[in-house]
């Protein structure tokens, strides 16, 4: 279902959410928001990737 060039978009988004929900229970409702906003900027990132390589050709799919 997912390709190598995925997994380093979804870990970083996860630690990401990690990240932030941890620094607003933890230290500043500022700092959780301010890394709550790169978890869709990594998750756009991803989808713009995919779409280059699937536009470039490149396939995505297992055992191609």
């Amino acid at each position: 279902m997912f390709h190598k060039i995925d997994y380093p978009f979804i870990i970083g988004a996860f630690l990401s959410f990690v990240a932030s929900v941890s620094l607003w229970f933890l230290v500043s409702h500022e700092y959780g928001l301010y890394v709550g906003i790169w978890v869709p900027s990594i998750l756009s990132l991803w989808v713009g990737v995919r779409v280059v390589l699937l536009a470039g050709g490149v396939s995505t799919k297992k055992g191609r």
